[in-house]
C-alpha cells in the first residue's frame, strides 16, 4: 500500500472514473450481505491486516462483516467457529485454513445449506470451497524465496526454513517449490539443512530460531515464509552475535520489519499487501453470494478498487506478484 500521492489533470480523471466503476460494480451486489472472515488466528498481525481489508470492502458494498476465529493455529481450532456461522446463517464464509482437510466436512455442510465459501491465503482441499483467493502464484513465491536467499548468502552455504505449522497449506506449498528450485545447478553450493516449525507463535518461533543457530553453527541464513516467524527470527538475531553473519529473510510486512531493516538485521524480504488480499476475498464472496458468478473458470467480476478479476483453474483467483522490500523502498509502504 503506497503512501497517498497527489493526482492532477488526467490522473484525477482516472481516479474519478475508477470511483464510478467501483460504484457500478457495487450496485451489482446484493445489499446487506452477511460475510464472516475466519482467520488462522484472530490475533495474528498479518491476519488482522487481511481481515481489516475484507471489512473495508464489505463496507463499500453495504454488507455486514465480522471476523471470528481461534487464538491458536491448531488444525481443528476453526471448526467451532464455522459451526456457529452456519447456525447464524451467514451468506458467505471467508476462511484462511489452518489445515487443508480438517475443516472440509464443516465447510461442505455450510455449502449444502446455501452458504458460499471462499478460502484465502491458505487453501483447503478443493471440495471444501468454491473459490480460493491466492496471494500470488505459489511456484513464484517458493522459487523467489530461494532466489532471494541465495543472493543474500553469496551463492553458497547452509540455510534453514522457519515455517508456521506442519499442516499449513500455503507454507507447505511454497516450501515444496523452494525445494524444486534448489535442484537447479546454480544452487549446488547451497544446502537446506532443516525445516523448523514455530506454529505461528511468536515465542516458539523465537525459541526455534535459537535452536537452529545452536544446532547449525555454520548457518548463513534463515528463511521464514510467515510473518510471525520472520519477525521472531529477526528479533532474536538482532540482539545476538549472529547479527550480520546470519541473514534473515522470508515473508513479512513493512511496518513489522522496518526497524530490523534499518538496524541491518534484515537486508531484504518479500510480501504482497495482505489488506488487498482480504479486500479481494470479500468481493469474491459477495459476487458468489449475489449470484453474479458461480465459481467456474473464466468467469469474471469487479473487485472494487482492484478492478476486474477472472477466475482461473480450480477456482483460483490471484492477487498479484509479491514485492521485495529493502532499505531503498521500505519507507514507501505503510501496512
Amino acid at each position: 500500500m503506497f503512501k497517498p500521492l497527489r493526482h492532477t489533470g488526467s490522473a484525477a480523471l482516472c481516479v474519478a472514473l475508477l470511483a464510478i466503476s467501483c460504484a457500478a460494480s457495487a450496485a451489482d451486489l446484493k445489499s446487506g450481505l452477511k460475510i464472516a472472515f475466519v482467520p488462522k488466528q484472530i490475533n495474528n498481525p498479518y491476519e488482522v491486516i487481511a481481515d481489516d481489508g475484507g471489512m473495508a470492502a464489505i463496507k463499500e458494498f453495504k454488507g455486514v462483516g465480522k471476523a471470528v476465529g481461534p487464538s491458536d493455529a491448531g488444525a481443528s481450532s476453526q471448526v467451532q467457529y464455522i459451526n456457529t456461522l452456519i447456525t447464524q446463517r451467514q451468506d458467505a464464509i471467508v476462511i484462511a485454513a489452518n489445515d487443508a482437510n480438517a475443516v472440509v466436512p464443516y465447510l461442505k455442510k455450510a455449502m449444502s445449506q446455501g452458504i458460499k465459501v471462499v478460502t484465502f491465503d491458505s487453501d483447503t482441499a478443493p471440495e471444501g470451497r468454491q473459490l480460493f483467493v491466492n496471494q500470488a502464484n505459489a511456484e513464484g513465491i517458493g522459487r523467489g524465496q530461494v532466489q532471494l536467499v541465495a543472493k543474500l548468502m553469496g551463492g553458497e552455504g547452509e540455510f534453514a526454513v522457519l515455517s508456521a505449522t506442519p499442516n499449513a497449506t500455503n507454507q507447505n506449498t511454497w516450501i515444496k517449490w523452494m525445494q524444486e528450485e534448489l535442484k537447479k545447478p546454480e544452487y549446488s553450493k547451497i544446502k537446506l539443512v532443516k525445516i523448523a516449525y514455530g506454529n505461528d507463535d511468536d515465542q516458539k518461533s523465537f525459541t526455534e530460531t535459537q535452536g537452529l543457530l545452536q544446532a547449525y553453527p555454520n548457518l548463513k541464513a534463515i528463511v521464514a515464509p510467515t510473518t510471525v516467524g520472520i519477525a521472531a527470527a529477526a528479533r532474536y538475531i538482532s540482539t545476538s552475535s549472529s547479527k550480520g553473519k546470519v541473514a534473515v529473510t522470508g515473508l513479512g510486512t513493512p511496518n513489522q520489519m522496518r526497524a530490523f531493516v534499518k538496524n541491518g538485521t534484515v537486508k531484504a524480504f518479500q510480501l504482497w499487501d495482505p489488506g488487498q488480499l482480504g479486500y479481494l476475498a470479500a468481493y469474491a464472496a459477495a459476487a458468489l453470494a449475489s449470484g453474479t458468478i458461480s465459481g467456474k473458470e473464466g468467469e469474471s467480476f469487479e473487485a472494487g478498487k482492484l478492478g476486474k478479476r477472472t477466475i482461473g483453474p480450480q477456482g483460483e483467483i490471484i492477487l498479484g506478484p509479491p514485492t521485495t522490500f529493502d532499505s531503498s523502498n521500505i519507507d514507501n509502504f505503510n501496512f
